[in-house]
């Protein structure tokens, strides 16, 4: 699950919003599924996906103008509630804890991500920002991407 809590004083509601970007991104690009972790902080933030190596640097140019350009399509950012049967229809619920009981939400990102989630997150892509790869490594079959935001 993701490592946030929204009490913290560096926690924002646009760097999580990337990170669901980033998780789809990196989906559709590689199909590696989502991160199995994540921290998301204010400043910079990372997620970790299972691979088989460290990204080469057209890649993260590639995922940085992939995730850029969803950003720039000003897509809403809304959250639902649905049953557990529901959710299971459209969302894959693997990380959901066995006590999240009957009701899910989902957050989806216009028509490019959806996915159960817990956090805040922006009312539209516009306002998340630029997104930028601050660094990538590999160690242990783990692939650790950390990013930043600018322009906000």
């Amino acid at each position: 699950m993701n490592d946030f809590n929204p009490n913290r004083k560096e926690y924002d509601p646009r760097m999580h919003s990337a990170e669901h970007i980033l998780n789809q991104t990196m989906i559709r690009m590689f199909n590696c599924g989502r991160a199995f972790s994540a921290h998301i902080e204010k400043k910079k933030s990372k997620c970790d996906y299972r691979f088989d190596r460290d990204l080469t640097p057209d890649e993260i140019a590639s995922i940085e103008k992939t995730v850029n350009d969803i950003i720039g399509l000003d897509l809403p950012i809304k959250e639902s509630f649905l049953s557990r049967t529901e959710a299971a229809k459209r969302v894959t619920l693997t990380k959901l804890p066995e006590d999240a009981g009957d009701t899910i939400r989902v957050v989806t990102i216009g028509d490019y991500d959806a996915c159960p989630c817990s956090g805040p997150h922006a009312l539209s892509t516009r306002e998340i920002g630029t997104f930028k790869i601050a660094s990538t490594a590999f160690e242990n079959a783990v692939l650790r991407i950390r990013f930043k935001l600018e322009g906000i």
